[in-house]
């Protein structure tokens, strides 16, 4: 007997019926499980990212094949990710955010593959790929199968490096193998809800015997402060996702594209105001960020690390209208000297300006490298060089501002003239020199001080000498290392013009597969 076929609209019923099941991933109590601990559910976080309506889903229906260990008569809704593409302010992103309320968001074959799928999808199409992690980490009932997937997520990463942006949100834990694909991000932005370690605290204290909280081991202020590990800490998914926003709005969709350009602010008059943010006394801090605000848009500075190696500080803003990436030495942080970590965030930074075509302004004011046995054994020298190849291997647009001192081997490592800065302008402040005047006479002039019937006055004397022939930026503008000494009123105007001018700039390099800079 033929079976009677079943009519459309009941086909199409059933579809719906499916589809809602599966929208609810691990059903309402979970999700209210997840609500409860201060939480969003995987889909609420990628509802708060896009635009309304906009998101496409691929997978929806997707399943594993593992058949062990019970997982045949598991129920586990697009396998415990939710993938797919949408656009987030007006422009196309590729996006998974994994399920917590589906077996803890553990990553199987299926749900790796899913992932990877999109980053393939960002790769071929030139958008950005999110990932908001929230995750128990690899499916064990999978065994193998799940570090497969693991490795196939690794590698599109590599593969999405440097040609569209990646951004991960972790937002639960994400802990063992899991934590290293947002370290292979460009940038994470972590809550205060969320944790990341390779090994948690249970099996530290089992190995090492150290006892720690996982507040401590991986934490959000944790890995902002000490281990530099994430970009930005939120203190929900909420505060997250506005972070995610901002920060794609800054950035170009891949590697062949400019950022978007806005209508900006055109202001670009005499600012008097900045000729008392910079101490007279070269030994009296300040906040940096002071300059930074009066020279960008708005004063809008969207700072990247803030907490980690705060003696530099790096981040994005706009100059006209025009993305910039902006790299400045903190003096109200040690003096604004560069120590290891600073030297890591700062070429680290440079490096990704310079993949995806956005100009860098650089404000500097640094006495030097770090100097002490800790520096020197943990490789001052070998992180030092990073900032200097970083700087070195740009071919984007690099815009210099010289404000106090400029002094060594720093200087140098500061995107000066020498490293390929295309315009270098200097305050009357500026010292650029090899050393502070202090030192420098001390070594040039120690026969006459030694000699003197006054050594303290004749040392003062060959200071000061010293300082008005070398501590200033007249010298280095006579030698075209400096190519203008400007009234610090005019340093947004004349760093706009030189982005203007800059715009279409184009630097070939030797051909090679890549450098090998300093690791």
């Amino acid at each position: 007997m033929a079976t009677k076929p079943v009519p459309m609209k009941k086909r199409v019923a059933e579809l719906l019926d499916a589809r809602t099941k599966a929208r609810l991933g691990g059903g309402a109590k979970r999700i209210e499980k997840q609500h409860a601990a201060g939480k969003m559910s995987a889909r609420e976080r990628i509802d708060a990212l896009i635009d309304a309506d906009s998101f496409q889903e691929i997978g929806l229906f997707r399943k594993n094949r593992t058949v062990t260990f019970g997982m045949d008569t598991a129920d586990m809704p697009a396998d415990g990710v939710v993938t797919g593409t949408a656009t987030v302010l007006g422009r196309p992103v590729h996006i998974a955010s994994q399920d917590f309320t589906v077996m803890g968001g553990s990553a199987g074959e299926t749900h790796s593959k899913k992932v990877v799928e999109m980053m393939e999808a960002a790769l071929r199409n030139g958008t950005p790929f999110v990932f908001i992690n929230d995750s128990g980490g690899a499916r064990v009932q999978e065994g193998i199968d799940s570090l497969s997937g693991y490795g196939q997520v690794f590698y599109a990463n590599v593969l999405l490096s440097g040609v569209v942006p990646q951004i991960s949100i972790i937002a639960g834990p994400c802990a063992g193998g899991a934590a290293y694909s947002p370290a292979l991000t460009d940038f994470v932005i972590q809550t205060r809800k969320a944790h990341m370690f390779i090994t948690g605290p249970s099996v530290i204290k089992q190995v090492t015997g150290e006892e720690v909280t996982q507040d401590a081991l991986g934490g959000a202020d944790t890995h902002m402060a000490v281990s530099g590990v994430n970009h930005f800490v939120a203190d929900d998914d909420e505060q997250a996702i506005m972070i995610a926003k901002k920060l794609l709005s800054f950035l170009p969709q891949n590697n062949n594209e400019d950022a978007p350009l806005l209508e900006g602010d055109a202001e670009v008059e005499y600012d008097p105001s900045l000729h008392d943010v910079v101490p007279a006394d070269g030994k009296q801090g300040y906040d940096v960020r002071d300059v930074i605000g009066k020279v960008v848009d708005h004063a809008d500075f969207l700072e990247v690390q803030a907490g980690y190696a705060m003696n530099i500080v790096v981040g994005f803003a706009r100059i006209n209208g025009r993305t910039i990436g902006v790299v400045a030495n903190q003096p109200m942080v040690m003096a604004g000297v560069l120590d290891i970590n600073a030297s890591d965030k700062g070429s680290k930074f440079i490096r990704f300006c310079n993949a995806f075509n956005i100009p860098i302004v650089t404000f500097v004011d640094v006495p030097g490298y770090m100097p002490g046995v800790t520096q020197e054994y943990g490789g001052i020298i070998r992180h030092g060089a990073k900032l200097l190849f970083a700087y070195s291997a740009a071919t984007v647009p690099l815009v210099t501002v010289v404000l106090r001192k400029a002094y060594g081997g720093a200087y140098i490592a500061m995107a000066c003239k020498d490293l390929g800065a295309d315009k270098v302008f200097a305050w009357p402040t500026a010292e650029i020199a090899v050393m502070g005047a202090e030192g420098a006479a001390s070594i040039v002039f120690r026969k006459e001080i030694s000699t003197a019937e006054d050594p303290n006055a004749k040392r003062e004397e060959l200071v000061e000498a010293y300082r008005s022939t070398f501590s200033t930026p007249f010298m280095a503008a006579s030698r075209g290392l400096v190519d203008d000494i400007i009234d610090p009123g005019d340093t947004r105007r004349k760093v706009a013009m030189a982005l203007e001018l800059l715009a279409s700039k184009r630097l070939l390099r030797p051909a090679k597969k890549h450098g090998l800079g300093p690791v």
